[in-house]
């Protein structure tokens, strides 16, 4: 595996004419796009960040052989809207689609249809690359209706209500029960000699937590709770689909000319992992109250990797990266012009990265979409920038009708050294006023409805 490593380090020293920017060159064809997305998972449980019970070998190699941004960011804590900021490369306040589910939603199909309307009018990576002649595939996670109506040529989401289309329905199934037919797409790719997408966000590390019985043992042991055991087995599951959708790529001698974009749609942890919070009898989730749903580390932290052998230089970055800039980033590599309205930056421009000094972010109710004024069920904004982090709480009379959401947190203002306090234990609002004004107004600078 190291000499593998160490001869893909190599080819990079070879074209050293595209250090730095990552641009293409004439002699090179254009580079299938794979992006793998994560689903649940906290930015700390990988092998490569440092976890000392989880492994994730085939994703550790992934970043040995990528550009790591330890330091990544989604646009929302929750699945649906974070998906479609990483597909469209816009804020939630840009799209629209702030939570998973409309009010009433037993009339969920009704009520989308107008949010939907407006998503499907907006650019997206995948429409950008069909019109540049690529072929693409969609499997796991996928909101926004059919894969067809996502802009993919071929996928596994259908988005029948009568057959309980919701989140991915079909897609669910990759990485679970196979990896078929994202094999059978690649051999059809490779087969027609066309540059391809494939979308991979398998429905892991997510619950339902069902590991393989292999892997549960694995996690077992005296005095870990079961909950605890169940999920690092998922992670551990999940990375092993990782594994396979690499070997795919590998046996069909097209991993060289592949660009591997990877990130997590919002972090995850067990309610157990609660126990020693004093707030954790106001949570009714099933999962730890600073995690999904909440702008803490736990619930927006993510890696974010960029692999493309002989392109871009394997490294940790200490730069900001955020969900944002994934379409920016494939567009620079397939050669095209991503939107000129985006605020995204192409990760592979290490002058862009060292540009940024500030990302931001949001946190709506996850049930109650208002698809008339988004801003209506903000519960949070938060700014990252340099060592430092703000978050601001909304908390109106009619916030949200999912009335446990985060009604535990009374702080207006929390702020975090998020270097010396990763996991944000000390709220350094009180001892920092100035630190809380500056970055307030940046944020009302940043979010139109509060600016």
């Amino acid at each position: 595996m190291k000499l593998k490593i160490y001869l893909k380090h190599i080819a990079y020293l070879v074209s050293a004419t595209i250090i730095g920017t990552a641009t293409l060159s004439a002699a090179d064809s254009r580079p299938n796009v794979v992006v793998i997305l994560s689903d649940d998972q906290s930015w700390a449980d990988y092998g490569f960040m440092g976890h000392p019970e989880i492994q994730t070998p085939h994703l550790d190699q992934l970043a040995d052989e990528s550009l790591v941004f330890e330091h990544g960011y989604v646009a929302s804590p929750l699945c649906r809207p974070s998906l479609a900021s990483i597909v469209t490369g816009r804020q939630v306040f840009e799209h629209g689609i702030t939570g998973n589910d409309v009010r009433l939603a037993k009339k969920r199909d009704i009520l989308d249809r107008p949010m939907r309307e407006k998503f499907h009018q907006l650019p997206s990576f995948v429409k950008s690359l069909r019109e540049a002649g690529y072929i693409s595939h969609q499997s796991g996670k996928w909101w926004e209706g059919s894969y067809q109506d996502g802009g993919f040529t071929y996928g596994m989401t259908h988005a029948d209500p009568e057959r309980g289309g919701r989140h991915g329905d079909d897609g669910l199934k990759i990485g679970r029960e196979g990896m078929e037919p994202i094999r059978d797409f690649v051999d059809q790719a490779v087969e027609e000699q066309k540059p391809f997408l494939v979308w991979y966000a398998p429905f892991l590390p997510h619950t339902p937590h069902n590991p393989p019985k292999r892997l549960l043992d694995k996690y077992s042991k005296p005095g870990r709770e079961e909950d605890v055991a169940k999920y690092y087995a998922m992670c551990d599951w999940f990375d092993e689909t990782c594994g396979e959708l690499v070997q795919i790529l590998e046996d069909k001698e097209v991993r060289d000319n592949t660009i591997i974009l990877y990130i997590c749609d919002n972090g995850w942890l067990p309610k157990s992992m609660n126990q020693d919070d004093p707030n954790q009898k106001l949570w009714r989730g099933d999962f730890a109250q600073r995690t999904k749903t909440s702008p803490f580390e736990n619930g927006i932290r993510t890696p974010i990797m960029v692999s493309w052998p002989g392109h871009v230089k394997p490294e940790r970055s200490p730069d900001l990266a955020h969900a944002i800039d994934l379409y920016p980033t494939i567009a620079a590599a397939a050669g095209f012009e991503a939107p000129k309205e985006l605020k995204g930056i192409n990760l592979m421009d290490a002058q862009a990265r060292a540009e940024r000094d500030i990302v931001f972010g949001c946190a709506h109710a996850s049930h109650n979409i208002d698809t008339e004024q988004s801003h209506n069920t903000l519960q949070y904004l938060w700014a990252v920038e340099g060592d430092w982090k703000l978050i601001m709480r909304f908390q109106g009379e009619d916030l949200t009708i999912y009335k446990v959401l985060h009604t535990w947190d009374k702080e207006p203002f929390r702020l975090y050294n998020i270097k010396s306090d990763p996991h944000e234990k000390n709220n350094l609002a009180n001892e920092h006023p100035e630190k809380v004004e500056a970055l307030r107004k940046k944020i009302e600078a940043w979010y139109p409805a509060q600016g």
